[in-house]
């Protein structure tokens, strides 16, 4: 009831004010693209790219506005006024559960064992049943996907196993699931908002924290945490979106270039990525980080596995375990 409320308020709200912007002069589409992300972000780094592919492969016919930073509302917001013709694109996730409910699979615990398992999942059957749900469910065409960094534990000990968790009070943002999880696994979560973790992990009112690595450090975890632990536990992706009606609106030729543009824009996110990862797995070394490599990761996920099945649907705690299979197919294919 709560989520529903939320997006009919958001609806009428973007219904109230919102006008189509997809506008048409002299045969030229404007489009409107936001997003949350800063500027210094690897999505706005990634839109730009987009909106400079596209214009160059429609021959100007299609041009792409980014507004980075929430400018035009936040993630929700986004969304509705995509449906409603106030804005065309946008980079979500997980948050389309609220219209689609495979869409929590984007960022579940311990779904994937690498990055190439999660990219098979993705790229395959699933990931393509997802797509279908938010094209069909949502009103909004998946373009391309970006990864995630994994998300990972931060303290002053080493974490190795659940046991290390008992009494472990932690701060996790607001998403029962990760909650639910990580109480499962024997820690004592809480929520608290981002910009006051460092605080709160300063003065000891909690013990750790877990995010990307991209979050630690330019959140400067590293100064008041030791250990970043490499649980990994949440490998994720999120979607470069469109509206439908926009997307169907272009002459087939234009559509093409937009795919295209698309799907080399999903190559320089994955490059830009990797780059990064690395970049900062050494300054938070450099800072002082002990990287703790000693996790045993499979200990997490079957300890967080009744949490998982609690929180999830049956359809989709089933493909869920679909998902988990698979890198175990991948892994015997391998040996």
């Amino acid at each position: 009831m709560i989520k529903r409320t939320i997006v009919v308020a958001s609806s009428v709200m973007f219904l109230l004010a919102g006008c189509q912007t997809q506008a048409q002069e002299n045969d030229i589409t404007h489009w409107k693209m936001t997003h949350i992300s800063d500027a210094s972000h690897l999505w706005h780094k990634t839109a730009l790219e987009f909106s400079r592919n596209v214009e160059e492969k429609t021959d100007g016919k299609v041009q792409i506005e980014v507004f980075p930073n929430s400018q035009l509302g936040n993630e929700v917001d986004s969304i509705n006024s995509i449906k409603f013709g106030a804005t065309d694109l946008t980079i979500t996730g997980e948050t389309l559960e609220v219209w689609t409910p495979n869409a929590i699979l984007l960022a579940v615990p311990y779904a994937f064992e690498d990055e190439e398992h999660m990219r098979n999942v993705v790229e395959g059957d699933i990931g393509q049943t997802i797509e279908n749900d938010i094209k069909e469910d949502v009103g909004l065409t998946p373009l391309f996907y970006m990864e995630r960094a994994p998300r990972n534990l931060t303290s002053n000990v080493p974490i190795s196993d659940p046991d290390d968790l008992r009494g472990f009070s932690m701060r996790v943002p607001n998403v029962p699931l990760f909650l639910d999880t990580w109480a499962e696994a024997g820690a004592k979560p809480q929520v608290i908002n981002l910009n006051e973790v460092f605080t709160g992990l300063q003065q000891g009112v909690i013990a750790g924290q877990e995010n990307p690595n991209d979050l630690i450090y330019s959140n400067g975890f590293y100064e008041v945490q030791d250990y970043l632990n490499v649980t990994e536990h949440v490998r994720s992706w999120i979607y470069v979106v469109v509206g439908n009606e926009q997307l169907e609106k272009l002459p087939e030729d234009q559509r093409l270039a937009v795919e295209e543009a698309a799907l080399e824009a999903q190559e320089f996110a994955r490059d830009l990525q990797e780059e990064e990862q690395e970049a900062l797995s050494d300054l938070l070394k450099e800072r002082g980080m002990t990287f703790n490599e000693d996790v045993d990761q499979e200990a997490f996920r079957e300890a967080m596995l009744p949490a998982l099945e609690e929180n999830l649907g049956e359809e989709q705690y089933e493909l869920y375990l679909e998902m988990v299979e698979q890198g175990t197919e991948i892994e015997a294919d391998s040996e």
